[in-house]
């Protein structure tokens, strides 16, 4: 984090230090592509060199020192690069979205969906930027608060006006700031901060709350809020007035934070040809992609996952006037049957809790926290045991349990009815009553094992739908 916004706006230009710091940077970095036998560097420049004094000169000098030709971008390639990177990491919908992206030296407002970028802009509100021309003072004064929010008001003003003709329904944000901003918020609420902050919502109402203190506080008080980098400690005061202002002037209710931004983008622009369901309209393809992705990453038993996965909707469908849950734990079941085993690339013993820390910490793009927690949570209790309100899974509630156990139980007996992994079973019916569930089971051969598993497995099922479960093969007709 080498601040250089911070710097030019302080200085002007780039003094000898910070050049040296960005020469050794580059340097090392490409020693690390090297050694991971990269063979195409890229290296963009944004705002704070574009502002230098001395910006040529220090391009010029990376070239000559490191090989790596830095290119030198506009703010309007900025933000299609960060808004290419948001639309993969968080599901736009409703759409169209109105995006923000805050760096050092500016901020990027965009408006678009999950197909394309209707309208971006960039403005001069970084917060290295802000700070260095109008916090003077340690709390914030009132005098520099004002001339902050003055300056503010006037930039964003006519943004406003442009974004409202997109009648935006939906609040991103991205880059450090407003993930640390975040982050606080996340750490003053009751339950355990998540994992990942992707796709976290925040509302106003909290951010406000976290926000009078910022203002009220000293830097060295703000060294130890929760979720605050002390590297930020000094522009958190800037960024917070930012997003306060922003929220009052775009009238937002809340902000969903992306943990992909310029950095994602770059990759994802280079690589050209990288998944399409990065690029889909459907919100299930962002996250079928990402499922997949840390699925295969796991080295899964894919014909078995995805048989377990066919299974298991058919068993949601056919009892679905009984369990009542909607398309959202539909979706659920399918992604939780392709994880199920994940585990096992960590150890075949427990490895459904392995799996569950997997799903956790598997950077899943397209899901909210809560939803992560209920995939991690059904991939842990899919083998045996009764989910249950713990500990272990403090941000789930007791509808949120109950939900689980409905899709455990699902998947459970879908699982037995692969038990030989030989996807021998092609077609299920069933018939339900008050007090019986029927499952008439298609196969290619004889289906005996297949039975006997789901039979093994039944027990949570018959709970949660009130009902005995019974299975029988249906003659084949081939």
């Amino acid at each position: 984090m080498l601040r250089l916004g911070d710097v030019v706006s302080r200085h002007g230009d780039i003094p000898p230090t910070a050049a040296e710091q960005a020469v050794a940077t580059v340097r090392r970095f490409r020693l690390l592509g090297e050694a991971a036998g990269a063979t195409e560097f890229l290296a963009k420049a944004t705002s704070a060199i574009r502002r230098a004094a001395n910006g040529g000169e220090v391009v010029d000098r990376i070239r000559a020192e490191t090989g790596v030709r830095v290119d030198v971008i506009g703010g309007q390639e900025e933000a299609r690069l960060i808004f290419g990177a948001v639309r993969a990491s968080v599901v736009l919908d409703p759409a169209p979205a109105v995006c923000f992206d805050l760096g050092g030296g500016s901020l990027e407002v965009m408006v678009g969906d999950a197909s394309s970028l209707m309208w971006a802009t960039s403005v001069p509100l970084g917060v290295a930027r802000l700070s260095a021309d109008c916090v003077h003072s340690d709390p914030i004064s009132k005098a520099d608060r004002r001339a902050l929010r003055a300056r503010i008001v006037e930039v964003l003003t006519p943004v406003v006006a442009e974004v409202a003709s997109f009648e935006p329904k939906l609040a991103v944000g991205s880059s450090g700031t407003l993930e640390s901003l975040a982050q606080m918020v996340a750490a003053r609420r009751a339950e355990d901060t998540p994992t990942t902050l992707n796709q976290l919502t925040i509302t106003r109402r909290e951010f406000l709350a976290l926000h009078k203190e910022l203002l009220a506080s000293r830097a060295a008080d703000r060294l130890r809020y929760e979720g605050l980098d002390a590297r930020r400690v000094d522009l958190i005061v800037a960024g917070t007035m930012v997003l306060a202002t922003v929220m009052e002037l775009f009238d937002l209710d809340q902000l969903t934070i992306s943990e992909w931004a310029l950095r994602e983008g770059i990759v994802l622009d280079a690589v050209g040809r990288h998944d399409p369901d990065d690029w889909s309209d459907d919100p299930h393809a962002i996250r079928g992609s990402a499922v997949l992705g840390l699925a295969r990453r796991c080295n899964f038993a894919e014909p078995h996952a995805r048989q377990v996965a066919r299974l298991a909707l058919d068993l949601f469908d056919a009892t679905a006037r009984v369990h009542r849950l909607g398309s959202a734990d539909r979706e659920l079941l399918e992604f939780a049957a392709l994880l199920h085993d994940i585990g096992e690339h960590v150890a075949s013993s427990a490895h459904h809790k392995h799996g569950a820390y997997l799903v956790r910490n598997g950077q899943l793009r397209g899901f909210s926290p809560a939803q992560i927690e209920l995939l991690a949570a059904i991939v842990r209790w899919h083998r045996r045991g009764e989910p249950r309100v713990s500990d272990e899974f403090p941000l789930l509630d007791a509808d949120a349990i109950e939900r689980v156990r409905v899709l455990a139980a699902l998947l459970r007996v879908a699982d037995g009815l692969d038990r030989s992994r030989n996807q021998n079973v092609y077609g299920i019916d069933a018939m339900v009553t008050p007090s019986l569930v029927l499952l008439r089971v298609s196969a290619l051969d004889d289906a005996e094992l297949e039975i006997w598993g789901a039979r093994r497995k039944r027990a949570l099922l018959e709970k949660v739908l009130d009902r005995e479960l019974e299975l029988t093969t249906r003659p084949s007709t081939g």
